[in-house]
């Protein structure tokens, strides 16, 4: 852990609080809407009440890690829509791709007349996925489709029903996703009964004192007490939880798990639909422990903001199922197809892996600094691989009780002063970097200048109200 213990000094050059459009911007307007306040009052009108916006301002327009709102405001870009824009917003290469598919044609469904974009995306990701087994792919739209798939494709393998997930893991939205997910708020209030034969093992996690030794012997228990072996289909797991805190997955808790998946004959699934596409300095967020999985999911970065999604891996595995058994209306779109072969090319050629390393380094010395100066005794932990960043706030370090209101407070003052940033984490005590991997050092200078800016005003803020 990365704690910070030396005394507080208040940032002496914050930004204004409402920054400004740079003059060579002007003030986009969208539709009839107008201002953001005008946008709020027809949101809430016309959107389902469970569909929340972190931030209370309208995007009109947006480039690599900036973004501008209807109003004219501009900011910095830390969240890249939750870890979907690694090739930040509207790259040149995946723009031009996406054009030129659509002077083409725009949707046959792959089911009905296929085409080459959806077949030379399958080729590229085969040829990008770990291990030298023979590999196929399945395109679909989001990344809970693909966990669902990946799920039906290990029990048309298997044969068995069994799914085991683990606590802190966010795999989707949908019936089966949410069962998977271990996470209840805000995800899986209200939602139940979830599916059958769904199982849940501890995550090997130091800061609530599981070990890996621990989260493996609840796993041969949960064998003996629920879990049959033989009728677990899949065990699934991210590389680095993503709502659940940005927490790795140790290396050998990876190795010991493919031995259990091997030993009982139980397909492995890398979760990389957070993890994926250079977020973590790899292509895929399990490459740093040196195992295989069976499987992968990916969704989010793979093409630059166009959806796409899909599953990779063991070419037998992922012929299990019949044809027919897998598919999807927009599954492989045609435009998102040649989006995502653009935005690979644009992570292969522009260095991104090495951009992504070299960022998670700056961003933990500058920030273990920020704490000391800043927030003494607040700032818990920094911690995730690469440019998959996130920064625990806790009441004090005697306690280390997590504290949400700092963190909501914290992504409260940083929005009000032009920068973009998410919580995550069980106890929403977390702020989460997932800045474009093609941000400028000049961009990731100015907000992690904000950032202090408004972690200092949260701790004023925080300071004012414990004395009233």
């Amino acid at each position: 852990m990365t704690k910070t213990t030396t005394r507080s000094r208040k940032a002496s050059t914050a930004p204004k609080a409402k920054r400004e459009t740079a003059a060579a911007e002007p003030a986009p307007r969208q539709g009839t809407g107008g201002t953001n306040a005008a946008l709020l009052a027809r949101r809430e009108a016309a959107v389902a009440r469970g569909v929340a916006s972190a931030a209370p301002v309208f995007a009109a327009k947006a480039e690599n890690a900036e973004l501008w709102d209807v109003e004219g405001n501009r900011y910095i870009d830390f969240a890249g829509g939750i870890a979907v824009l690694n090739t930040g917003h509207r790259h040149p290469k995946v723009v031009a791709a996406a054009k030129a598919q659509e002077d083409l044609y725009t949707h046959t469904s792959f089911q009905v007349v296929p085409y080459e974009p959806y077949v030379a995306l399958s080729e590229k990701l085969n040829a990008l996925a770990p291990g030298d087994a023979p590999k196929k792919t399945l395109l679909v739209t989001t990344g809970a489709e693909a966990v669902e798939n990946a799920v039906k494709i290990a029990r048309a393998h298997t044969g068995r029903p069994g799914v085991i997930a683990f606590s802190g893991g966010y795999h989707g939205r949908t019936m089966l996703t949410l069962g998977l997910t271990g996470k209840v708020s805000p995800y899986k209030k209200g939602f139940g009964p979830f599916p059958a034969d769904i199982f849940r093992a501890p995550f090997p996690d130091a800061r609530a004192g599981v070990t890996v030794d621990d989260a493996l012997a609840a796993l041969e228990t949960l064998f003996l007490t629920d879990a049959d072996p033989t009728r677990v289909a899949a065990i699934i797991l991210e590389p680095v939880l993503g709502e659940g805190g940005y927490l790795p997955v140790p290396a050998e808790m990876w190795q010991r798990l493919r031995a259990t998946c091997d030993r009982h004959g139980i397909v492995l699934i890398s979760d990389e639909i957070q993890a994926g596409f250079g977020r973590t300095g790899t292509w895929f967020g399990i490459e740093h422990s040196g195992v295989v999985p069976d499987l992968i999911t990916f969704a989010k970065s793979v093409a630059g903001g166009y959806p796409i999604a899909g599953v990779v891996g063991r070419a037998d595995i992922m012929d299990a199922p019949a044809p027919g058994g897998l598919g999807g209306t927009y599954g492989g779109n045609p435009v998102a197809c040649a989006a995502a072969l653009a935005a690979i090319e644009a992570i292969e050629t522009e260095g991104l892996l090495a951009r992504s390393t070299a960022l998670g380094e700056t961003f933990r010395a500058r920030l273990a600094e920020t704490g000391a100066r800043t927030a003494p005794f607040r700032m818990w932990d920094i911690r995730g691989i690469g440019a998959m960043l996130a920064i625990e706030f806790v009441t004090d370090f005697e306690t280390a009780t997590p504290d949400a209101a700092f963190t909501k407070s914290v992504i409260g003052h940083a929005l009000n002063r032009g920068l973009i940033l998410l919580a995550c984490g069980m106890h929403g005590n977390a702020v989460r970097i997932m800045v474009p991997l093609t941000a400028s050092d000049a961009i990731i200078e100015e907000g992690l200048g904000i950032f202090e800016a408004a972690l200092a005003d949260a701790v004023a803020e925080a300071e004012t109200l414990a004395a009233e």
